[in-house]
């Protein structure tokens, strides 16, 4: 896929987001609403390709909302890019069903690299910034961490930034 018609997602996991892991809180639901206008807005744009990291809480409502669209449009593509092939192995049970459910519903999985250091979210953030001319996050302001790091790359390499407020 060319990055003109691939978008990529950056977002905070549970333990960053002010309503942790229950999805019920209205304020989840408001984000969620919001993150799904903002991947229909992208297809109208023309995007058709969207990458996502796989990981708890904001990922995996990214991965929700192009699979929703995809469902109404069947040339819409997802790729999983997973980090290392051990991301899900400490998630809760729930957890692991949940993402092991999405994955089965992308086109494509890209694990970055085998096993886990110390680099290998980096990793995974650059491989979905450099194959993408847009970005869309769930980002709460704080000026550290791994939402915070894929922005400012993505901003350095010339990339469309959407950033959706907590």
């Amino acid at each position: 896929m060319t990055p003109e018609i691939t978008c990529c997602f950056t977002g905070h996991r549970p333990q960053r987001l002010p309503w942790g892991d229950n999805e019920a809180d209205l304020r989840c639901q408001a984000v969620k609403a919001r993150l799904t206008r903002a991947v229909a807005e992208a297809y109208d744009r023309g995007y058709r390709h969207f990458l996502c990291g796989m990981a708890q809480g904001a990922d995996l409502y990214f991965c929700q909302a192009v699979l929703h669209l995809k469902a109404q449009h069947p040339g819409v593509t997802l790729e999983a890019a997973i980090p290392y092939e051990g991301q899900a192995d400490h998630w809760p049970p729930a957890d692991r069903l949940r993402r092991q459910r999405l994955l089965n519903q992308c086109d494509l999985e890209t694990v970055v690299q085998h096993h886990y250091t110390k680099g290998c979210m980096l990793r995974r953030n650059r491989y979905m910034v450099d194959r993408s001319s847009l970005l869309i996050a769930v980002y709460d302001g704080t000026p550290k961490g791994g939402t915070m790091n894929t922005l400012a790359y993505a901003l350095r390499q010339g990339v469309e930034t959407i950033i959706l407020d907590v």
